[in-house]
């Protein structure tokens, strides 16, 4: 399952069509993007997104994991392997080859070794990639999108990462917000995997109770929309009735997303600030003119305040 449905990204959050714009216009260009965000918030979707919107689509986009594959074998995985190099004794094309014409997802950039670091580089620099224990190099057609759980700029004043290979990444970033902050894109996906649940396993269509959609909005969800389509899956499964009820929802960890936004002793005043504006924009639906009166302030502070979060990714 997913957050994509005939090609189009399931959401009814402002944000996420803000950056779902962003991908479009972006899609055809050759521009490397940089994915920013929590476990399961969706980011390879998005790549698939990005990846399905532009004219790469007749080829399938490839996909690698520098926290699944061990470090020994992540090299031959992206850079392939020459029969005269170590290994099985077969040539092997790496998935930067396969990917040619197409999209390359690298996902968890940042657990990707220094020395393979430098050799993406030069890839992205010359358009040619060179297999272990080849002497010939080979011309690469790629777009490449990566993806990470922590910020890269930080990566980079801590010499995990280079900083040149960070700057021909980060073109395009694109900050994915957290389940949490899209309390619209809760009920619509809940209900969309209702459906598709219903669906796989042949049982009546199940409803939802507003009550427990409420319930739902309050918590943090740590494990964003993977987490959510796993409970779902659940309740559809062990539900009898014909309506998910609030007392239905035991989650192990059920908390309020208030906690995020709590002020704290030794808090900044800018965080302070920062905290109740968001706030108040969830309480008066995003309507900007409401959260300004309430904040007694003017339309337009409260603009060039939103405006200087999101310069940041602290939206």
């Amino acid at each position: 399952m997913s957050q994509m449905e005939n090609g189009q990204f399931l959401t009814a959050d402002p944000k996420m069509f803000r950056i779902l714009q962003v991908a479009r216009n972006i899609a055809n260009s050759r521009a490397s993007v940089m994915l920013y965000g929590e476990s399961g918030c969706g980011k390879e979707m998005f790549a698939k997104f990005i990846h399905q919107n532009s004219s790469r689509t007749v080829r399938r986009m490839h996909t690698v994991s520098c926290s699944a594959i061990p470090e020994s074998q992540l090299e031959i995985e992206m850079f392939g392997v020459e029969a005269n190099g170590f290994g099985n004794g077969t040539t092997k094309q790496g998935a930067i080859e396969r990917a040619n014409d197409s999209t390359l997802l690298i996902k968890d950039i940042e657990k990707l070794p220094l020395h393979l670091q430098a050799k993406l580089l030069r890839v992205l620099q010359e358009g040619e990639v060179e297999r272990i224990g080849g002497k010939t190099t080979h011309k690469v057609n790629i777009r490449l999108i990566a993806s990470s759980k922590v910020s890269l700029r930080e990566c980079v004043a801590q010499g995990k990462f280079r900083e040149d290979l960070f700057y021909r990444l980060n073109i395009i970033p694109i900050e994915i917000p957290a389940l949490r902050n899209r309390p619209k894109d809760i009920d619509l996906l809940t209900k969309h995997f209702i459906a598709v649940y219903c669906l796989m396993n042949a049982k009546n269509p199940i409803q939802i109770s507003e009550e427990a959609l409420a319930k739902l909005r309050l918590w943090t969800w740590p494990g964003n929309v993977r987490e959510l389509e796993n409970l779902i899956e659940r309740l559809v499964l062990l539900t009898n009735t014909s309506v998910i009820l609030p007392e239905h929802l035991n989650s192990p960890a059920p908390s309020s997303k208030a906690n995020d936004r709590q002020l704290k002793a030794g808090m900044t005043i800018h965080e302070a600030e920062r905290r109740l504006i968001l706030t108040t924009l969830d309480y008066t639906n995003q309507n900007r003119t409401k959260a300004a009166k309430m904040l007694g302030i003017s339309i337009r502070t409260l603009r060039n305040k939103l405006n200087e979060y999101r310069e940041v990714n602290a939206i």
